[in-house]
């Protein structure tokens, strides 16, 4: 996946930019990033309970925080490829 992704995510939730947002999943190639992103701005818009809404977003900082990590792993540092 690329990273740019999480990038804009987490660039366009702080600033709430919603249009980009949803703009951002229906293009994303991660579907849990889209998915992550398409829950949030459901309870945005729909839910009244606030703590509904704040489990999601937290959720897709989650997710985000989680992408960014692995991202940045290189293969050639897990054990399994490890050929020196």
């Amino acid at each position: 996946m690329k990273k740019v992704d999480y990038d804009r995510a987490l660039y366009y939730t702080h600033r709430s930019e919603w249009d980009n947002l949803l703009i951002l999943m229906v293009r994303t190639n991660d579907h849990f990033l889209s998915k992550k992103i398409e829950h949030f701005l459901h309870a945005y818009n729909f839910e009244r309970d606030y703590t509904v809404i704040e489990s999601t977003l937290y959720t897709l900082l989650r997710y985000i925080d989680h992408a960014n990590g692995t991202a940045e792993k290189d293969v050639t540092e897990t054990p399994m490829y490890n050929f020196s």
